[in-house]
């Protein structure tokens, strides 16, 4: 294999690290997650209200009650926060992974080889491990916004602000707008794994073949990351509803459960395994263009800045 063809993100092997090159990071990483929200944001709402519906209902369902009785707008309540909290997290993700590759770099003691399987698996397990503590209490608040169906003069909730204040007000920064934090460490941790795992072994077969990371065209780096996020998903998706439940329960006296354990149980005894798949068709299907979009996003900026 050639010394200037290695399946890295973004040029991690360069022995610099100035300021350009975190602002470049940022601005990719920031710019995939905005892809990602715009993309992703009706299908969520979706997987949302299906995870959280306490009668048995259909995607087509939802989708049809969503617009006759709130508009087709409505997809896209709750924006705001993940719009800007979303580029913060993506930024993280990909800033985390690309430190911890750097770190396995050096202590493989190489410069030009890729680094083992596994140890991308942990790259990606840092990553999400560390993004739990922004994802949770952004996805908290969209989840809260989404779940709204009154007319905002007449909502609990007035926007993404009021939202946050009235989370801590009520049940401080851990009880409050972190809940469901450990059942979003444990999806975003092994999900993140297997995540970006799946991406660089696609860019490594690429590699393998000669070519280039530059030249991989915009297509195969959407195909790469639809397929990245679908494992992702295919793998975690139980915990993603264990935390939608946790996050739309009452924040005091919950009645579905105060831990993760309680809350798994709860939702076996309303169907069984089934349960713990709700909403996983409009998830998959989210899926696939959110995070192609994600990554070729992340790619072509990085190859526009340079």
């Amino acid at each position: 294999m050639s010394d200037e063809i290695t399946p890295q993100v973004v040029d991690d092997l360069t022995e610099t690290h100035d300021f350009s090159r975190t602002l470049k990071d940022v601005l990719s990483g920031t710019a995939g997650g905005i892809a990602q929200v715009i993309v992703g944001q009706p299908f969520d709402i979706t997987k949302v209200r299906l995870q959280t519906s306490p009668v048995p209902t259909t995607a087509m369902q939802v989708i049809k009650n969503l617009i006759k009785n709130e508009g087709v707008l409505a997809f896209y309540k709750g924006t705001l926060t993940p719009l800007v909290g979303v580029g913060i997290c993506v930024s993280c993700q990909f800033g985390v992974n690309e430190s911890m590759k750097r770190y396995f770099h050096q202590k493989n003691n190489t410069v030009h080889n890729t680094l083992t399987l596994p140890q991308y698996y942990m790259c990606g397990f840092v990553s999400g491990w560390s993004n739990a503590f922004l994802a949770s209490p952004i996805e908290h608040v969209r989840i809260r916004l989404q779940l709204q169906t009154k007319a905002l003069e007449h909502a609990e909730y007035r926007g993404s602000i009021d939202c946050i204040k009235k989370l801590i007000a009520e049940g401080g920064v851990t009880g409050g707008l972190m809940r469901g934090l450990t059942a979003t460490m444990l999806r975003t941790s092994h999900g993140f794994g297997v995540y970006f795992l799946t991406y660089e072994a696609l860019i490594l077969s690429e590699a393998s073949r000669g070519v280039k990371r530059e030249d991989i065209p915009a297509w195969k780096l959407c195909g790469f990351g639809a397929l990245s996020g679908a494992l992702l998903w295919a793998m975690v998706y139980p915990f993603d509803v264990i935390k939608s439940v946790m996050q739309a329960d009452k924040l005091k006296n919950p009645v579905h459960g105060r831990n993760v354990l309680q809350v798994a149980k709860y939702i076996y005894g309303q169907g069984g395994i089934s349960t713990f798949f709700k909403g996983f068709g409009p998830t998959m299907l989210r899926s696939l263009p959110v995070n192609g979009a994600t990554f070729a996003t992340f790619e072509l900026t990085m190859r526009l800045l340079g």
